[in-house]
């Protein structure tokens, strides 16, 4: 994507070490940082500098990369498996950072470039099937829909483009007239602060909408098409993806409005039989009970928003059942979100 005239990707490396951009400082301050050690980048999806699937899943390749290119010729391998575990705990919930660390480890085989080359393949491939997900997503937009979307699944969620974002795109660059209600202002307010800058990047007319307001608004005719994005996809079609978009989904099937999961089929957990079987990351209470915002001078502050002394649950994903999706956009195509067609997309001979 564009800012301020220059193309960016999201996470990328650079020798041993990953740049990418700083999510928490956005949308205010925008600022690329450098992370010359696994532990760093391990720090950086773990406070969520770097969130989103595939940004995760690239963030966590170029980590094992890096693992492997610090690690001591005695006791290698002892350092390596240790720090692909330590890795993998960051965010247990996002399927693309197993997939990403299991390949860069399988090619390492001994040789640092080969997993340097693999996580590069990982975070080039990425940019490619979100890139994908926007041309078959494209054909499910109409002109003039109004679309809702939850959280960030655009370009700040994956190498480039994005999935929930990337039909929009496509859509608005073909000339079509569309307009986005941008949900999630709570409790990272992602939506509010991601999606909205990234749509303000690109020209793109949305509005900001509180997270209680999407079934109001569906009700009233106001939204036609909803696409979210996915954290992990169980087997059967079940998705777990940022809390909030499973009431979404409930509001969409009363009110018949279709809703639609975009994401790459390495998000796709074969070995994961249903939603029942994901793990949901519960996070810091503080990301409840404080916001972070600036004043009118453009000072930052954390101030607290809930009532002193009292406690939060911070369950970071819900899980949306297979039978409330629409279909799921992946970058070979529309796919049903059922076990017969998630297993036939998966097979080993549609895989690269």
């Amino acid at each position: 994507m564009l800012v301020n005239g220059k193309e960016y990707r999201t996470v990328w490396m650079e020798g041993g070490t990953v740049f990418m951009i700083d999510q928490n400082e956005l949308p205010f301050s925008f600022k690329v940082i450098e992370l010359p050690t696994y532990e760093e980048s391990c720090h950086a999806i773990r406070n969520m500098t770097v969130r989103g699937a595939g940004a995760i899943g690239a963030t966590a390749a170029f980590a094992m990369a890096q693992a492997i290119l610090q690690a001591p010729k005695k006791g290698r391998d002892e350092y390596v498996g240790n720090a692909r575990y330590e890795i993998e705990a960051t965010r247990p919930t996002a399927r693309n950072l197993f997939y990403a660390t299991e390949r860069v480890f399988n090619a390492w085989n001994g040789s640092a470039e080969k997993a340097v080359i693999e996580a590069q393949d990982v975070a080039d491939e990425d940019a490619r099937d979100s890139r994908s997900i926007g041309k078959h997503g494209n054909e499910l937009i109409r002109q003039n829909d109004r679309i809702a979307t939850h959280c960030n699944a655009g370009w700040l969620a994956f190498v480039d483009y994005g999935t929930a974002l990337s039909p929009i795109y496509n859509a608005h660059r073909s000339g079509k007239d569309i307009f986005v209600y941008v949900d999630e202002t709570r409790p990272r307010g992602q939506g509010a602060r991601l999606t909205a800058w990234e749509l303000y990047q690109a020209g793109i007319p949305h509005l900001i909408i509180p997270d209680n307001a999407t079934a109001s608004l569906m009700g009233q005719g106001k939204i036609n098409l909803m696409i979210v994005g996915a954290d992990r996809i169980a087997a059967n079609g079940d998705v777990a993806n940022k809390i909030g978009t499973l009431e979404k989904a409930i509001a969409a099937r009363y009110y018949g409005v279709p809703f639609y999961v975009a994401a790459p089929l390495s998000t796709i957990d074969i070995a994961c039989s249903s939603g029942e079987d994901i793990l949901i990351e519960e996070r810091d209470e503080n990301e409840v009970l404080y916001q972070t915002g600036i004043d009118r001078e453009g000072n930052a502050s954390e101030i607290l928003v809930c009532s002193p002394g009292s406690h939060a649950l911070n369950p970071a994903f819900d899980v949306t059942p297979a039978s409330l999706i629409s279909g799921i956009i992946t970058e070979k195509g529309i796919i049903d979100a059922n076990e017969e067609s998630i297993a036939r997309s998966t097979r080993p001979s549609m895989k690269r």
